[in-house]
């Protein structure tokens, strides 16, 4: 991927829309679409990192309800030319082609790697990375299992939307206390896994979501870590412009 003169790469992750509830997702959602509008004139492609949503689930014929600015906005983008990679986080692992076939989004599943200009990125959500958290793994496993999503799908979808909400709200996966503290460099399980990475291949950037923690970490001699952290407590954001890549802060208007 080459740059256009003047355009520019931007990161975010985590904005868990429709969590803790209607009144305050709405507030999140307007915000991140007012900084959608501020960056549109010199984005060139737009990565988000999982966890747009705080649930998802997708039926042939249904759509969840909400979140109309936020599609609006991002089919706007996509119509402009401008290109959106989205990578599926644990609270929206559950979605298949809809926003794809609407939106034109490039929807990953799973981690990938990216050149742009001569910048090598090495980018993913982040769930199931690294060493420990055995529980959620396994059960990650169970929710991609596709006998265990046609159960689900059976379900009339009030009910299956209700049951995924309260779920996720009562796990505390929006922001539990794992996710707000930070571990120290060395003990990041992110960061260890970037370096174990680096071991067989180099990347100048790894970028991941999910710890709901804005930091940058250095892990190997031209080898950087950063977390874009979130949209419900930090608004926080990266932009490269095809030399750097930094963290940034949004300053609502």
């Amino acid at each position: 991927m080459q740059l256009q003169e003047g355009k520019k790469v931007y990161f975010a992750s985590d904005q868990h829309l429709g969590a803790p509830n209607d009144e305050e997702s709405r507030i999140r959602e307007l915000r991140f679409v007012n900084w959608l509008n501020q960056i549109k004139p010199d984005c060139q492609v737009l990565f988000l990192l999982g966890d747009l949503f705080d649930f998802w689930f997708e039926y042939k014929q249904v759509v969840p309800r909400g979140f109309v600015r936020i599609l609006g906005k991002l089919a706007e983008l996509s119509d402009s030319g401008i290109k959106i990679y989205f990578f599926t986080g644990n609270h929206d692992l559950w979605m298949r082609d809809y926003l794809e076939k609407e939106i034109g989004m490039e929807v990953f599943h799973d981690r990938k790697q990216f050149q742009i200009n001569q910048t090598k990125f090495f980018i993913a959500h982040g769930d199931g990375l690294g060493p420990g958290d055995k529980g959620y793994k396994r059960m990650k496993k169970l929710f991609r299992n596709k006998v265990a999503q046609f159960f689900f799908y059976l379900l009339h979808p009030d009910f299956a939307v209700w049951l995924g909400i309260n779920m996720s709200l009562k796990n505390k996966l929006i922001s539990g206390d794992e996710d707000v503290k930070f571990l120290g460099e060395e003990k990041e399980w992110l960061a260890q896994y970037a370096r174990r990475k680096l071991e067989k291949e180099h990347f100048d950037y790894f970028v991941f979501g999910h710890r709901h923690m804005p930091m940058e970490i250095q892990v190997g001699e031209n080898s950087f870590y950063m977390n874009l952290g979130d949209w419900v407590n930090h608004f926080t954001y990266a932009v490269f412009d095809g030399a750097e890549l930094k963290l940034e802060r949004d300053v609502a208007q």
